[in-house]
């Protein structure tokens, strides 16, 4: 379809800004990073049981073993995720956010174990949602 054609009804996509792609990729190593942080806290679950406190009565009440397989999972999924994301894959944008928003979740459920890690995890999982979601939106649609 020539640009003569065009009616004004439709949109042109317009490419992401330099912020947008910027954005992206600091998202993507920030969740490579996270996956990582992810996987060494799970490590120090699973093999140094002493390392958290245990606090008695919160609401998600598992023993260490169980949160150190938690993180260690989540960690090689956020991991993967992360490299999806900086090799430009689809999909991997989707899954990014939805594995930001259950590591933010995990973090929040082990708060009690390690609070100052697990609110710093948290705040960078809602900069990497914000990243992911907010690429190429325009306030409105191009004219030409």
């Amino acid at each position: 379809m020539s640009e003569q054609t065009r009616t004004r009804d439709q949109q042109v996509e317009a490419p992401a800004s330099d912020a947008a792609v910027g954005g992206t990729a600091f998202a993507a190593v920030l969740m490579i990073m996270i996956g990582a942080f992810h996987a060494i806290q799970g490590s120090v679950a699973l093999f140094q049981d002493d390392f958290y406190v245990v606090t008695p009565r919160y609401v998600a009440q598992f023993d260490l073993t169980t949160w150190g397989w938690i993180h260690l999972v989540l960690g090689l999924l956020v991991l993967c995720a992360g490299f999806a994301l900086l090799a430009d894959k689809t999909w991997a944008r989707v899954v990014g956010v939805i594995l930001a928003a259950t590591s933010a979740l995990a973090n929040f459920a082990f708060i009690p174990y390690y609070p100052f890690w697990a609110l710093t995890i948290i705040a960078l999982d809602v900069f990497i949602i914000w990243a992911l979601t907010a690429r190429g939106r325009r306030s409105a649609p191009l004219d030409y």
